[in-house]
């Protein structure tokens, strides 16, 4: 393989521009949401839009050193990094102060990292290293159960954190593993299985399993009687049922009190809206009170007056619907559609199948985590506390897209080569 002539050499500037202008979106939304005028420098480090525009520069440094190392480091180091921020989240447990009953930031002083934002591009890089083998074959159960022990690692980790929201984003790699070949069989299994999960909450179990045994009896008169189709009809009745007896165990003994408050709240089957259901209640009258257009830049009411709590981090899109309205949050939508669009251009125009699964593991995290978030302002998906890609106020989550997104950016510099 050549050496590249320079850093800059077929970067897809493209991308990196969707990420600059989503950044300054992101710094400027955060400006509004917290704003104070007392202190309205919007470069006054004593606030979290001072340091914010502190985290943007680190991780512009962070940018540009990706682009500075060589694009074959990083799969051929793939390993020993993700087992590096294994260790860290691991170390976290032992170390971390409990803020707001998670245990997932190592303190320095001011300063605070959460290690398990840094574990998606590294559990990323280690699927990619891992399933661009050669001779892995996604249909070998050897290769499934493998790549599951990967990503399953770090969710074990950060649940013991009680870090739940952080954990639900490594469910994304599902579409990686599906673009790799994963029958489409276990994606429907695993909606149909959360489609029941809900469903249980709501009406009766011995109903819900009426309606599975006559769907199965359905399905069976109308497809051929053979051996084979009817032991998969019986194997999916068995564990849909299965799904539908277990929820009481999950819901209980697996989630904390406050989820399941929250995913009550959500289903309809209690309101509070001086309570748990606060964020989303004030998040809701943010946005709609924006209308079309919006009440302008700086001069939401619902923000201004600090009605949504965490407004900068989890609630970041409610400023936005506030003060640019309907239009305003159709062009971030876009700008996110766009972004995610790219990303899967890029992924599929590469010879490496390393850069490949990566790149599409990157695109699955993004839109984990922008589903979820804009779920939670407009009260379609429980508030489980992860930011908006490059919008939220935080330092490790920046970082964490910033290393994510410029891996990808410098691999596929090196696309007409093969890595491995």
């Amino acid at each position: 393989m050549r050496q590249q002539k320079n850093i800059f050499e077929n970067i897809d500037w493209v991308l990196v521009t969707m990420y600059l202008v989503l950044v300054l979106m992101g710094w400027m939304n955060i400006y509004a949401a917290v704003y104070n005028e007392e202190h309205s420098s919007i470069f006054d480090l004593s606030q979290n839009y001072g340091r914010q525009l502190l985290w943007i520069g680190t991780s512009l440094v962070l940018a540009v050193a990706i682009l500075v190392i060589d694009g074959k480091f990083f799969a051929a180091f793939s390993y020993p990094i993700y087992a590096i921020i294994m260790l860290l989240v691991l170390f976290v447990l032992f170390v971390a102060k409990d803020v707001q009953g998670a245990r997932a930031w190592i303190e320095i002083g001011n300063f605070k990292l959460q290690p398990s934002e840094f574990a998606k591009f590294a559990t990323n890089m280690a699927v990619a290293k891992y399933l661009s083998t050669l001779n892995i074959r996604m249909e070998d159960m050897r290769t499934k159960i493998t790549a599951g022990i990967i990503v399953a690692l770090p969710v074990a980790l950060i649940l013991l954190q009680n870090d739940t929201g952080s954990a639900l984003v490594f469910a994304a790699f599902i579409f990686v593993l599906y673009r790799e070949g994963l029958s489409q069989n276990v994606l429907i299994f695993g909606f149909l299985a959360g489609v029941l999960f809900v469903l249980a909450l709501m009406v009766s179990k011995l109903i819900l399993l009426g309606v599975i045994v006559g769907a199965a009896l359905l399905t069976y008169l109308l497809l051929r009687k053979t051996r084979k189709n009817l032991f998969a009809i019986l194997l999916i009745t068995v564990m849909s049922a299965g799904v539908v007896f277990s929820v009481d165990y999950a819901y209980n003994k697996i989630l904390q009190a406050h989820q399941r408050e929250r995913i009550d709240i959500l289903l309809g089957k209690k309101s509070d809206p001086k309570g748990a259901g606060y964020n989303v209640n004030q998040s809701l009258i943010a946005i709609g009170s924006g209308g079309l257009s919006g009440k302008g830049y700086l001069q939401g009411t619902q923000t201004k007056y600090d009605f949504v709590p965490e407004q900068s981090t989890d609630f970041i899109f409610c400023t936005v619907g506030e003060e640019w309205g309907f239009a305003g949050t159709t062009i971030v939508l876009l700008l996110f559609l766009a972004l995610l669009y790219r990303i899967i251009y890029i992924a599929e125009r590469q010879r490496s199948s390393y850069t490949r699964i990566y790149g599409y593991g990157v695109a699955s995290i993004l839109f984990f985590h922008i589903m979820i978030n804009v779920g939670m302002a407009i009260g379609l998906a429980p508030v489980i506390g992860i930011p908006l890609p490059f919008f939220s106020y935080g330092g490790s989550s920046l970082w964490s897209f910033t290393i994510l997104l410029f891996i990808l950016i410098k691999l596929d510099s090196y696309r007409m080569y093969i890595l491995r």
